[in-house]
């Protein structure tokens, strides 16, 4: 029976699935294959109390919306649910406009997108490599000599958090930055008792200071890059689009590190040939962004006007949650089955005008693919300390990492 209050085509309907759950903390592809078989490509549910939304589940659906920014835009202030979501809604650092990149569009968007590109094109990659190796040698120097470690921690979320504020132009350690890292995790992936909202906030001063320290003494970092580029960006602009630069590089790239040593610790294809395997850990590491990519979900687009995607009407102002991690194993791209790694079509990186710019998935590759390499390199004998089933994931329908990865290994004295 049709409830009343929601009409049918509108997300809300009977039959919408709450976006939350034990489903999601450990089996989400279990949950998006049963959404599948129930809805087809494109899944009403509700976020956040009950607030209706669409989950995009399909590889050619995805593709479709983040290719047609005219149907699917970014600029969240179209939303139709506005006057339902309250000031301290969690979601609210995903959704709530800001004058960043992520919500900008057309012409705005190439501008402030290509100021990101010439900044990050600045990293020499080598460079790069060399100092996160640097970086994983220090990290690793403290916890070799114990012959356990606690990777997620110690390893996983520690580099890319020291690479990333180094290529911005901060100092890599200090109470300062790690205050800095914890507001990014609560920001992106709140834990229960943390406010994102609050957190966020705090982002946003520390890199107002940031931006207002590089505008009076640039340097060789991607901020100062920003700073200087043609195209003007006023010190507000630069500060949203760090801390989108910021927010994609560090906790996804953590998870990605820990994802891939989980994959190559349980996984016996890799059990032969995984120490300083340097082809096996490239496979790892592009298999994780077709199974269990870091960015599992990212929320979103905004209908344009009404539209039908996936045998669904759209209405316009309606919310559409990318289900990416869902897209890349869609059975209609691997109809036997079978997902493979062999080639890197993923949609991990999302697709079309609003992806990672360029050449962000390449420095993310060297920043994890050092990272598992230099660990494998420096603790060849690395095993679990813990069975496979009792590792536990993140309780997060956005992002897709262990609560901890407890290792063993043979103590090794620096």
């Amino acid at each position: 029976m049709t409830d009343p209050a929601h009409p049918p085509g509108c997300p809300a309907h009977a039959g919408a699935v709450r976006l939350g759950g034990l489903e999601y903390q450990q089996t989400p592809a279990q949950l998006y294959r049963a959404l599948r078989r129930e809805h087809g490509p494109v899944a009403p549910v509700l976020l956040d109390g009950d607030i209706p939304a669409w989950l995009v589940l399909g590889y050619s659906e995805v593709t479709y919306v983040t290719s047609h920014d005219e149907l699917f835009a970014r600029d969240s202030r179209r939303w139709n649910q506005w006057e339902h979501i309250p000031p301290d809604w969690p979601l609210l650092p995903f959704v709530g406009y800001q004058p960043s990149v992520l919500f900008t569009e057309g012409e705005d968007h190439r501008r402030r997108a290509g100021v990101i590109t010439q900044a990050l094109e600045g990293v020499d990659q080598f460079e790069l490599s060399h100092d996160c190796r640097l970086i994983a040698d220090d990290l690793i120097a403290r916890f070799a000599g114990s012959g356990q470690a606690e990777l997620m921690e110690d390893f996983a979320h520690a580099l890319p958090m020291r690479a990333v504020v180094q290529m911005c132009g901060m100092p890599t350690s200090g109470e300062d930055t790690r205050r800095l890292v914890d507001d990014l995790r609560i920001s992106l992936d709140a834990g229960e008792g943390d406010d994102p909202v609050a957190a966020y906030g705090r982002v946003g001063a520390r890199l107002r200071q940031l931006v207002k320290d590089k505008r009076a003494a640039p340097g060789p970092d991607v901020t100062s890059r920003m700073l200087t580029d043609p195209a003007g960006l006023t010190d507000e602009e630069i500060v949203q689009d760090l801390i989108s630069v910021i927010a994609a590089a560090q906790q996804p790239t953590a998870n990605w590190i820990c994802n891939t040593l989980r994959l190559l610790l349980t996984d016996e294809r890799f059990a032969v040939n995984v120490s300083g395997g340097r082809l096996s850990v490239g496979e790892a590491l592009n298999e994780v962004l077709w199974l269990d990519t870091p960015t599992q979900n990212f929320i979103g687009r905004w209908a344009v006007r009404d539209v039908q995607l996936g045998g669904r009407q759209i209405r316009a102002g309606d919310c559409l949650v990318l289900g990416l991690a869902a897209a890349n194993t869609d059975p209609q791209i691997w109809p036997a089955g079978h997902v493979g790694a062999e080639n890197a079509a993923h949609l991990s990186f999302s697709n079309g005008e609003h992806r990672c710019p360029y050449p962000a998935p390449l420095l993310a590759d060297v920043m994890a693919r050092t990272a598992v390499e230099t660990l494998l390199e420096r603790l060849p004998d690395l095993v679990l300390a813990a069975e496979p089933e009792e590792l536990s994931w993140r309780p997060s329908i956005w992002m897709r990492g262990l609560t901890a990865l407890p290792v063993r290994f043979t103590p090794v004295m620096q």
